[in-house]
């Protein structure tokens, strides 16, 4: 098997599973429980919390933990939008966010906020001088991720920090879903306020995230409840996931020093064999993108088609987004950077993790080449 889909999800570290099935297993009390058993639990979080917020360079504080990244681009959008409503009702973003936040734009739309979506140039990367010109006196939050899902475009989120430290009734909030062990960030130095991180992403396991906020922001409650993790997000905590969280960012940091090097060496031999292909355009750009992402169309060829074509062989690729993937749209990401429609609706997306091979990448573009080459002998045939 050829698992090329890691944006979509990455393998659990077997590691990280064993400390879930442990943790499930032997500490399963209610961490809230006043008994010493609920207590060696919350400890088992304490630690946790302090591990990642020292992976993170961060306070212990500053770390809440999620669902996932979707609830944290929730959490930290909806959260700082209602708490600061006062201040104002406008919101800046961009045209090619994951669904996660533009879904929740147009739900704060229907309440009432105003928001701008920016446009990104052909490389799929917005200009810090547009979010600059968009800054209203009733703006209160600028939401922008920190690469993109699809393409692998890499935001200037350093530039666009700096810009809002003039406003500092403007918050900051990025989703670094896709970005986490791959685009170095330091959250004080690119004054963010606000940043999204999903374990499942980094080999940890689904239903477990964090939402990074800054001290000093406050953020108004989406679920209530019991006023867990500091009254920001109620709900019994999943001790499992956020202890095999810890683990899991821990060991992909170590990946991430060892083996960084080896996966651009990978996306940078896809590049060029795509490119001695006819009828293959690459829309992820040569520059500034990250390592782990390659999106291209093959002229001629549905994306659904190729895909299944490779299916056979146990080798896995993606169209867009895995939330966006069952819709027979073309992706907004493409058709936001000038992609035509057409080439758009072709679009393959290729995704690596540090544990890809090149022998794999070699692989792959055998594969891609037999099958494409047989899909036109099958069209040909047919005309």
């Amino acid at each position: 098997m050829i698992y090329f889909d890691n944006a979509a999800t990455t393998k659990p570290y077997s590691e990280a599973l064993d400390t879930f099935m442990k943790v499930n297993g032997v500490y399963f009390a209610n961490p809230s429980s006043i008994h010493s058993f609920g207590g060696r639990v919350e400890k088992l979080i304490a630690q946790s919390r302090k591990q990642i917020a020292s992976i993170m360079d961060i306070n212990e504080k500053e770390v809440i933990f999620t669902s996932g990244g979707t609830e944290s681009n929730n959490l930290g959008i909806k959260g700082a939008a209602l708490q600061y409503r006062n201040r104002g009702k406008h919101i800046i973003t961009t045209k090619i966010e994951h669904p996660s936040v533009s879904n929740t734009m147009k739900q704060l739309e229907s309440l009432g906020y105003t928001v701008t979506y920016l446009d990104v140039n052909e490389s799929g990367v917005v200009d810090p001088e547009d979010v600059g010109k968009a800054i209203r006196p009733d703006t209160i939050l600028v939401s922008i991720m920190h690469v993109n899902n699809e393409v692998g475009s890499v935001q200037p989120i350093r530039e666009i920090g700096s810009l809002l430290k003039k406003h500092s009734r403007i918050l900051f909030h990025v989703d670094g879903v896709q970005a986490f062990g791959k685009i170095p960030v330091s959250l004080q130095d690119h004054h963010i306020d606000l940043y999204s991180i999903s374990a499942h992403k980094i080999h940890g396991l689904k239903g477990t995230g964090m939402l990074y906020v800054r001290d000093g922001v406050i953020l108004s409650a989406i679920l209530s409840g019991g006023e867990q993790e500091g009254n920001v997000r109620s709900g019994t905590e999943n001790t499992g996931g956020i202890v095999s969280f810890a683990k899991a960012m821990r060991l992909y940091q170590e990946e991430s020093r060892d083996s960084l090097n080896k996966m651009k060496d990978i996306q940078r031999y896809l590049r060029k064999q795509l490119g001695t292909m006819p009828g293959v355009t690459v829309h992820t750009p040569q520059e500034g993108s990250a390592p782990h992402i390659l999106n291209f169309s093959i002229e001629g060829f549905k994306s659904e088609v190729v895909i299944h074509a490779l299916d056979q062989h146990e080798v896995y690729v993606s169209t867009t987004s895995a939330c966006s993937s069952k819709k027979s749209k073309p992706s907004q990401t493409l058709l936001s950077m000038g992609v035509g429609e057409k080439l758009a609706d072709r679009a393959i997306r290729v995704s690596l993790s540090y544990h890809n091979t090149m022998e794999e990448a070699e692989r792959f573009i055998s594969l891609l080449k037999q099958e494409t080459a047989q899909l036109e002998k099958t069209m040909r045939r047919s005309r």
